[in-house]
C-alpha cells in the first residue's frame, strides 16, 4: 500500500459532553506518523467540527436547524484542526485544512484542482485533513456523510486502500448488542443481504451508521479499492494492519475497476433528471454498447439543460445509466420517439444525433 485514506468519525474525536476527546486524538495521530513514518502517504477525512461546537454553544445533541449546525461547525473547526495541527507536530508531522462541498466534487474543473491540491500536499509530506465545509453547507449540496466523501476522495487520489474508524470491531451477523453476533472478518460482494444487516442507525453526534459505512464501501470497491471497517478506539490497529494483519471487515474490490472519469460519473454528480427507456434502447445501451437515440426515449421527468447529468431508466424505473445530455429536458420532450433524422426538422437544429453519447455514459 502506498496512499490510504482514513476516516475518522466524530463518534471516535468528540461528545456533545467532553467536546473533542484529545486524548484519542493523540493515540491516533501517534498510529498515523508511524504509518507515514513506514513510507505511507496518507489523507485523513475527519469529522467532528459540529460535535466539538456543541460543547462549546453548551448543546448536548446535533441540532436540526441547519443554521444552528452551521454556526456549530464553524466554531468547531478551528478547535477541530488546532488539535490535529498540535498533536501531529509532536510526531513532527504537518497536516493541511482541506474543507469541500458536493459543488467542488460536482464541478469537473474543481475536482481536478482538489485532486492536484492533494497531490502536492502529499508530494511535500503534508496529511491533509478534509472534512465536508458545514458552514456553508446547505442540503442541496451536502455529501449527506462523511463515509460517501471519503469513498469520494479515496477514488479522487486513486486510493490503495480505504480505512473508516468506527466506535465497533467491524461489521457484525447482527446487532453487536446481541452475545450471539459474530463478526465478519470478509466480504466478497456487498449485497443487498449485506446492506440489511448493517441497518441505518445513526448515533446521537454523528450523521450516519454502519449503513453508511457499507455504502461507501460499496462506492470505494467500485474503484478497485479494498476497504476495511475497523475500531477507532484501540490504539496500533492501523499500524498492525498496515503491516499485513487482519483487522476488522474487509471489503474486497471488484476485479473491474472504474477508471476516475466514470467514478466521478456516477457518485460525483447529481442527476438533474431521469429519462425512461424502452425495451430497445436499454438494450443498445447494456448489451450493445451503443448510445442513446431519441427513438428510444419514452418519458421525461425533471427540468435539466444541455451539459447536465440524467439518469436512464427502464420501464420499471429500474437504473440503467447515467450520463451527459446533448439536449435539454423542453426539447427532448419534443423529440423523444422520433428517430435521428428528424430532431432537425422538429427542434430546427441539430446539436447531435446521439442524446447521450456512449463516451459520456456509465452503465449502472
Amino acid at each position: 500500500m502506498k496512499r490510504l485514506v482514513i476516516k475518522i468519525g466524530s463518534n471516535i474525536l468528540a461528545s456533545p459532553e467532553r467536546g473533542l476527546n484529545i486524548e484519542r486524538l493523540h493515540a491516533l495521530a501517534k498510529d498515523i506518523a508511524e504509518v507515514v513514518d513506514a513510507g505511507h502517504k496518507v489523507v485523513i477525512v475527519s469529522s467532528g467540527a459540529v460535535a466539538a461546537g456543541l460543547k462549546k454553544l453548551g448543546l448536548k445533541e446535533k441540532p436540526k436547524d441547519i443554521k444552528l449546525k452551521q454556526a456549530a461547525a464553524a466554531i468547531g473547526q478551528s478547535s477541530l484542526m488546532w488539535a490535529y495541527e498540535q498533536n501531529f507536530a509532536g510526531f513532527q508531522k504537518k497536516v493541511a485544512q482541506v474543507l469541500l462541498t458536493r459543488d467542488d466534487i460536482e464541478n469537473r474543473q474543481r475536482y481536478i484542482n482538489a485532486k492536484n491540491t492533494l497531490f502536492t500536499l502529499l508530494s511535500y509530506d503534508v496529511i491533509p485533513v478534509i472534512n465536508e465545509n458545514d458552514p456553508i453547507a446547505v442540503d442541496e449540496i451536502k455529501f449527506g456523510d462523511n463515509d460517501m466523501l471519503a469513498a469520494l476522495v479515496a477514488s479522487l487520489i486513486e486510493a490503495d486502500m480505504l480505512i473508516i474508524l468506527s466506535d465497533v470491531e467491524g461489521l457484525y451477523s447482527k446487532n453487536p448488542a446481541h452475545k450471539d453476533a459474530e463478526l465478519i472478518r470478509c466480504v466478497d460482494e456487498i449485497t443487498s443481504g449485506i446492506e440489511k444487516i448493517a441497518g441505518s442507525a445513526g448515533s446521537a453526534v454523528g450523521t450516519g451508521g454502519m449503513y453508511s459505512k457499507i455504502l461507501a464501501a460499496k462506492q470505494a470497491n467500485s474503484h478497485g479499492i479494498p476497504v476495511v471497517i475497523m475500531n477507532g478506539k484501540k490504539g496500533g490497529l492501523i499500524t498492525r494492519l498496515t503491516r499485513g494483519e487482519k483487522i476488522g471487515t474487509s471489503f474486497q474490490p471488484k476485479a473491474q475497476r472504474l477508471s476516475s472519469k466514470k467514478g466521478w460519473i456516477i457518485y460525483g454528480v447529481k442527476s438533474k433528471g431521469v429519462i425512461h427507456l424502452d425495451d430497445g434502447a436499454v438494450n443498445a445501451l447494456t448489451t450493445q454498447g451503443k448510445s442513446l437515440l431519441p427513438s428510444g426515449i419514452l418519458k421525461i421527468e425533471g427540468e435539466f439543460e444541455v451539459g447536465d447529468y440524467v439518469r436512464c431508466v427502464n420501464k420499471e424505473g429500474k437504473k440503467v445509466a447515467k450520463g451527459l445530455t446533448n439536449y435539454s429536458s423542453k426539447d427532448l420532450e419534443r423529440i423523444k420517439g422520433k428517430k435521428t433524422s428528424e430532431i432537425e426538422k422538429v427542434l430546427g437544429y441539430k446539436y447531435s444525433d446521439e442524446v447521450v453519447h456512449r463516451n459520456n455514459l456509465v452503465l449502472v
